[in-house]
């Protein structure tokens, strides 16, 4: 039972229509298809390697999308851009980043995504009230549905993805942070789960992924007491990995966010994909069950030409060159 379950757990993770049937699990070809999933760079020589996602040309550039080359070459950054609503999700962000997330989900030479702000002192400051309050009231409800999605997929993406906190991350913005598998953040950088000093809720997974993060009780006073923390005390709480002192140029976590992608690029890009979601998966259910995910996600290495590349590697005593494959 507990195999069929892990079973069932990774379908749910590929969006797989396919199901356990007989006991049998079809998964090999489930994950194979969604790594063989390939879309090509498409990168702009206006912009050196930017792309940029608007819907809305008179709205501006509200995130910026670099893919990175060289010796970087992998590492996709997601930069938001707003100054003047300090990053505040608006309608706009959140069309523009699902487009982007989208792009990335389907292109498996992407090693790691890291999520930063554009803007000098703030990552994310949570949802545009502004634009929230011009609303009608039936808008509210599909609108934050449509965040609460993109954020989901943030989290659900299968590479890496680091949140980098050079500034404030506030209500929405920490909920966008907590998606990110890793979180570095400048020391004098500022977060909280705000909402219940405006009478509501985290409505973006805060409630579940906070938790998970830091345990339940301390979850639970951060958000009834709607505390902001800084970067040495939310590495104190396990809230992010890392606290770095900020720079002169107010981007030390992104720096630091980039060392630690750098580590990744090296391995096994569909081991790595595979032990996110085994760890993903298998956090969230019972250690039977999350053992039988985890022999599953194995299973799916074992025919790979990186798997070959890096036993030969160790043989010929030379550093593997992974393909994804």
């Amino acid at each position: 039972m507990a195999v069929l379950a892990g079973c069932r757990v990774l379908f749910q993770a590929f969006r797989s229509q396919t199901n356990c049937l007989d006991g049998v699990c079809r998964l090999q070809d489930t994950v194979n298809h969604a790594l063989a999933n390939k879309v090509q760079y498409v990168r702009s020589t206006t912009y050196g390697g930017t792309r940029q996602y608007s819907s809305d040309p008179k709205s501006g550039d509200d995130l910026i999308v670099r893919y990175l080359d060289g010796d970087d070459s992998g590492i996709v950054v997601f930069g938001l851009n707003r100054p003047k609503a300090k990053n505040a999700i608006s309608k706009n962000l959140v069309k523009m980043m699902s487009d982007a997330v989208e792009s990335v989900k389907k292109n498996n030479k992407v090693r790691t995504v890291v999520v930063c702000s554009m803007v000098p002192g703030i990552f994310c400051a949570g949802a545009d009230l502004k634009e929230r309050a011009k609303m009608h009231q039936s808008e509210v409800g599909p609108f934050v549905t449509k965040a609460r999605t993109l954020i989901t997929e943030l989290g659900n993406l299968p590479m890496p993805t680091i949140a980098a906190i050079d500034g404030a991350a506030l209500g929405g913005g920490l909920e966008m942070a907590l998606a990110c598998d890793i979180r570095i953040a400048a020391n004098s950088a500022k977060m909280g789960l705000v909402e219940t000093k405006l009478a509501i809720i985290p409505g973006a997974g805060g409630t579940q992924r906070l938790p998970r993060a830091i345990g339940a009780s301390l979850a639970k006073e951060l958000i009834f007491a709607a505390r902001v923390v800084d970067g040495a005390e939310a590495r104190s709480l396990g809230l992010v990995s890392h606290a770095v002192e900020q720079n002169n140029s107010g981007d030390a976590a992104y720096h630091r966010a980039l060392d630690l992608a750098r580590e990744f690029i090296p391995q096994g890009p569909i081991a790595i994909r595979m032990a996110k979601l085994a760890i993903s998966q298998g956090i969230e259910v019972d250690l039977k069950t999350g053992m039988a995910i985890e022999e599953a996600c194995y299973a799916q290495v074992i025919p790979t030409k990186d798997r070959l590349e890096g036993l030969a590697a160790f043989k010929e005593k030379r550093l593997p060159r992974y393909k994804g494959e």
